[in-house]
């Protein structure tokens, strides 16, 4: 047990190295750190995470903001519907979830099994834009802040049920459908990310979840020291050429959860 959890801090630094260096994505390991590292249970992690990831994000938007690529208006847009959102899947369908929500055979599916599948497929996704060559991405010529509203919606569902930002599909959706530069989206994602976990963390603690607080600042200190080290480190280091090793690396994760949750 001690050995997993000293691994978890361990991780919890290259976490934020890997956010630090890659400019996104690192955050997807937190579930997988607290689950299986800590034996914290799948709902519980959900919360942690969206504290957790919210910090780290919180962390990134302040230099981007520094560097004047946050772009307030398409912010909000995409904001306020994923926080509707976020909060709609925890106050109303998280906690209707039952214990078992359906059987395949002999095998049941319980709630902790559903939503790590769930993440798995999230990380298989995530890889495959992680993996795949960049393409220059031309942004429309005539904003469309319907889609953007929808898209945040949508986006909003995903962290709900996930304690995971969505970067990898807040990104692309605001060069899609705004015109701002790839800089400005990554800054914006990360501002969008923050306001997000942080909010949806504190929706959590206003419904009463039990939550160990020395425990997940303990955990967001040390994905923080592993930005400052990724950004100091990203300076000498090409973060893009990176970045597809490690979607290779939440590839093989997912893949390992999948099976670790329905055979093991």
């Amino acid at each position: 047990m001690l050995t997993s959890e000293i691994i978890g801090y361990v991780c919890a630094v290259a976490m934020g190295i890997t956010l630090g260096l890659v400019g996104g994505g690192g955050s997807i390991l937190t579930i997988p750190i607290l689950v299986y590292l800590f034996h914290i249970n799948a709902k519980l992690a959900t919360t942690y995470s969206l504290f957790i990831v919210g910090c780290t994000s919180a962390i990134g938007a302040f230099t981007h903001c520094r560097l004047g690529n946050i772009q307030l208006k398409p912010a909000m847009q995409f904001a306020i519907p994923s926080l509707a959102s976020i909060l709609l899947v925890r106050k109303f369908l998280l906690p209707l979830l039952p214990n078992t929500i359906f059987a395949i055979g002999q095998f049941p599916v319980s709630e902790e099994i559903l939503i790590m599948l769930v993440f798995a497929t999230f990380m298989l996704a995530a890889s495959y834009f992680m993996i795949k060559p960049s393409q220059p991405v031309a942004a429309t010529k005539t904003p469309n802040g319907s889609r953007v509203l929808l898209l945040g919606t949508l986006v909003g569902m995903v962290t709900g049920f996930l304690g995971a930002g969505g970067g990898f599909l807040i990104i692309p959706a605001l060069l899609f459908f705004t015109n701002i530069s790839l800089k400005q989206a990554v800054g914006t994602s990360l501002l969008i990310i923050a306001f997000n976990s942080l909010l949806g963390f504190i929706g959590d603690v206003v419904m009463k979840v039990v939550i160990d607080y020395l425990f997940i600042f303990q955990i967001a200190a040390l994905a923080a020291i592993g930005i400052i080290i990724g950004t100091q480190l990203s300076k000498k280091i090409n973060g893009a050429k990176l970045k597809p090793a490690f979607g290779w690396f939440v590839l093989v994760m997912g893949i390992y959860i999948i099976a670790k949750e329905i055979f093991f």
